[in-house]
């Protein structure tokens, strides 16, 4: 069967032919492990997985690549302000490598709760200096580059069209802080590969420009084409890496091998928060562990990004995680029921799903439409009978949903509106290290019957049995 994906690259949905057809090589453009990963960025990660498991079930095997941003990524998108590694170890008294360890950690933990496929080959950006420095090598030896006082800069001027992806007007780009940074570039847009670090930088490495670090863009061009080669066939990402870093893989793998790394590029939509952007000042900034504090199994979130297509946005309600619990619950209470089922499946039975297995396959080769493709998953779930071929065939839209359809339902627990204020007063007391506090609050929620425990993922609240 035909799989179609919308190409960011061509601006339009496009028949998928893999460069060699027993592999498909896809790059995805991971965290910045500075801080934990929002559910806003895991819903890219949850696009990514469906588009692996939508891969698989088409006959593919896969060689995925995604890096791990540890160095490089500066506060802006352009080549000003500081490390955002080095910003979140000076406020958290941590060294850059302590940051690392412990936010790829939570975000992996996140990846496994969620029920997301590690990549075939995950990559650091700091195991990759070499690499990163070779290919900015090229890049001056080709021409495509040049050194001011501060940093190697790529020259956008050499290339025939620049930019190609976001195909914006480059006069009427909104560059920020990228425009007139160094009085030494010769074009406002170029871009910084290497930047020479000043004396007390704590991530830098010796380069023939002395001591440096990379910038942003260089490590998924490096990384891509050690793992995938020159060209490869899907990358991925979110929306917001369209006009800066991804626009910049481009150009920098045209000045080193005249290609674009990627034949297909993917990119996931913006989440919102009750129609609204996701803001610290707004104070609606959720992570996994807020979902699973309220009580609802992680799994839940999974589901509920099914309700709207990758490439649109998708709101954020409490009341829509509500009703994907109760959806989730349902689906997993229609597996087991037909696991038991004893009614007998006629002809005409087995072609109506036949036909709900054919259009679900159908729906998720038409660019991951997993709305349209969930409408089967419910037809199945209700048919009029009960029968283990159903449950057959529910696991197997299982290995596209991840959904873990086959557990059994664990009841959640109803717990009153007057202590869940509580344990928030708690949270925001003991992230101010008010310890005092939190232990008052603490000993008042006992009082009113329930247990609270503090465990890597968050408070975990209980009714006291």
């Amino acid at each position: 069967m035909k799989i179609y994906f919308y190409n960011t690259l061509t601006r339009k949905k496009e028949e998928f032919h893999p460069i060699n057809q027993s592999e498909v090589r896809i790059y995805s453009c991971g965290p910045t492990v500075y801080k934990n990963a929002t559910i806003g960025n895991i819903r890219t990660n949850i696009f990514q997985d469906v588009l692996r498991r939508v891969l698989r079930y088409n006959g593919f095997k896969l060689k995925h690549a995604m890096n791990i941003t540890d160095v490089g990524h500066l506060v802006s998108d352009g080549d000003d302000g500081e490390d955002k590694m080095l910003k979140s170890a000076r406020e958290e008294k941590k060294t850059p490598l302590e940051i690392a360890e412990y936010y790829t950690k939570l975000f992996f933990e996140d990846l496994q709760q969620l029920n997301i496929e590690t990549p075939e080959i995950v990559c650091k950006a700091t195991d990759h200096i070499q690499e990163m420095l070779e290919y900015v090598i090229k890049l001056v030896e080709n021409g495509y580059a040049y050194e001011t006082s501060t940093a190697i800069y790529f020259d956008i001027s050499k290339l025939d069209k620049y930019p190609i992806l976001s195909n914006l007007n480059i006069e009427e780009q909104k560059a920020g802080a990228r425009v007139d940074v160094d009085k030494e570039k010769r074009n406002p847009y170029d871009f910084a590969l290497w930047i020479k670090a000043p004396e007390n930088h704590l991530m830098k490495w010796d380069s023939p420009w002395g001591p440096s670090y990379p910038g942003w863009h260089i490590e998924c061009s490096a990384m891509g084409q050690k793992y995938l080669g020159e060209q490869f066939d899907i990358h991925t990402g979110g929306i917001d890496l369209i006009p800066t870093h991804h626009e910049n893989e481009i150009a920098q793998s045209k000045g080193a091998c005249g290609k674009i790394p990627a034949n297909y590029w993917m990119h996931g939509e913006y989440l919102l928060i009750n129609g609204g952007k996701m803001s610290k000042s707004l104070g609606n900034v959720y992570l996994l562990k807020d979902i699973k504090e309220k009580g609802y199994d992680p799994i839940v979130y999974r589901l509920y990004s099914y309700s709207c297509h990758y490439r649109n946005k998708l709101n954020f309600t409490w009341e829509g995680i509500e009703s994907a619990s109760k959806s989730l619950e349902r689906l997993r209470n229609s597996y087991q029921l037909n696991l038991k089922g004893t009614d007998k499946l006629t002809t005409a039975d087995k072609e109506k799903l036949l036909k709900i297995e054919k259009d679900f396959h159908e729906a998720i080769n038409d660019d991951l439409n997993m709305p349209l493709a969930m409408s089967f998953v419910w037809e199945a779930a209700r048919f009029e009978k009960k029968n283990p071929e159903i449950s057959k065939l529910l696991s197997k839209f299982d290995t596209i949903l991840g959904i873990r359809i086959d557990e059994e339902n664990t009841k959640k627990e109803e717990i009153p509106q007057e202590i869940l204020d509580l344990v928030e007063q708690r949270k925001i007391a003991r992230e101010n290290k008010d310890w005092a506090k939190s232990d008052e609050l603490r000993d008042l929620i006992t009082q009113k019957g329930y247990i609270i425990k503090d465990t890597k993922e968050g408070q975990i609240i209980k009714l006291n049995n």
